[in-house]
């Protein structure tokens, strides 16, 4: 029989918010066949005005709202903006889940917070009650903010993160940033790459047809759209190539896109693609290149490399520290248009060679790494070790 594993998690499409990342879905797609999965899929509403007044002096008791989808059960909970009350409503969460865990018809064997700042503070306070391990992915982009936006809740963090049966950092970056905050951890872990369905490779042929960026351009100002222009306009005066870039938007969104394209004939926004034809374009680009913010893994430069694309991705995020001295990787200081106009002139200069690398490491065992049947190995193994069904010393991310 299966063990039962459950999750608790915001980042998961379900009946009151369908338009969430599918990352833990597929992780749970991907390794249903050796565990029952039960994902309790999380969503936290604000407040009226009034109401976040009262809910800050005092909180009461916490409000929810949940019913059942396909994967388990969707609850919406409220709770004040700017991360006050953060731990009390998050601590609360928890004992609802551990009354949820004994309503269940099979005890979990794990339970598994996606995102040690947010949904560890619950699963550590259900875990606690419950008598089960728990273990833990790390979101480089939502928890280190968090540790950054709350210190005071650092030694918090500090032990959920050591009570951990196993550790999974989505990316090098985000695992470092939270070491660097709250010591290393004696919990095994290992690095889990978000997996896609587009992990077989194309192969590189060279096109000289420019460049191509792809985001929902109702994310224009995380991804940094603003000082890509600039760096297109940076590039003008030496004849830029063409930047085409793929995503959705309507509105506010797409008319402050306009304008920031605006003057500049080097850039064509193409709107909404389907995966299928995203891909083909990816394939047909000199190289790709996108430098967010922040990103907590960036999944569309794994699937531009298996397009055949060479990647411009920014330092400090997103995939920085798993292509370190792969020449058809290339990071960039995101806030620096020169630099990143330097990067796209080099992926322009040496297209040909950059695609022949890219070629040799598409069939390489590095590239295996992101691929499903890897990833989901991974994840199973690990969630066998926080169960004590595999047990095994701690491994340093690499």
């Amino acid at each position: 029989m299966r063990p039962v594993v459950l999750h608790l998690t915001g980042d998961f499409p379900d009946s009151i918010d369908s338009d969430k990342t599918q990352v833990i879905r597929h992780l749970v797609d991907l390794t249903s066949d050796k565990f029952e999965h039960h994902v309790v899929s999380i969503n936290r509403t604000t407040p009226a005005n009034l109401a976040i007044v009262r809910s800050i002096v005092r909180p009461g008791e916490l409000t929810i709202v949940s019913e059942q989808f396909a994967y388990g059960t969707a609850l919406a909970y409220s709770a004040p903006p700017k991360g006050i009350r953060h731990e009390t409503r998050l601590v609360q969460l928890g004992r609802w889940l551990a009354d949820y865990i004994a309503c269940m018809g099979r005890k979990p064997a794990l339970i598994v917070g996606h995102k040690l700042a947010i949904e560890g503070i619950a699963v550590r306070e259900a875990a606690r009650l419950t008598k089960l391990p728990y273990a833990l992915s790390i979101q480089g982009d939502s928890d280190t903010k968090i540790m950054d936006f709350r210190p005071d809740l650092n030694g918090t963090f500090r032990n959920i993160l050591s009570g951990a049966g196993f550790v999974f950092p989505f990316s090098p970056w985000s695992w470092k940033g939270v070491v660097e905050k709250l010591g290393e951890p004696s919990a095994p872990n290992a690095i889990l790459p978000c997996p896609t369905e587009l992990d077989n490779s194309q192969s590189p042929k060279v096109t000289h047809n420019g460049m191509i960026s792809v985001f929902h351009l109702k994310n224009y100002r995380r991804k940094n759209f603003a000082t890509l222009a600039q760096a297109m306009t940076q590039l003008d005066r030496d004849g830029a190539p063409r930047l085409d870039v793929i995503g959705g938007g309507g509105g506010s969104e797409l008319s402050a896109c306009n304008r920031i394209a605006r003057s500049r004939d080097s850039i064509r926004l193409l709107g909404s693609k389907s995966r299928a034809e995203v891909r083909i374009a990816l394939n047909a680009a000199s190289g790709f290149v996108l430098p967010s913010r922040r990103e907590t893994f960036g999944l569309v430069f794994i699937e531009a490399l298996f397009a055949g694309t060479p990647i411009i991705y920014p330092e400090g995020t997103a995939v920085d520290g798993l292509f370190d001295g792969a020449p058809f990787a290339l990071s960039v200081p995101a806030r620096d248009p020169r630099a990143i106009a330097n990067a796209i002139r080099t992926v322009m200069a040496r297209e040909s060679e950059l695609k022949a690398e890219l070629a040799s490491w598409q069939v390489s065992d590095h590239a295996k790494q992101f691929q499903r049947e890897h990833i989901a190995s991974t994840f199973v193994d690990g969630l066998k070790t926080a169960i004590g069904l595999n047990p095994r010393t701690a491994c340093a991310p690499s």
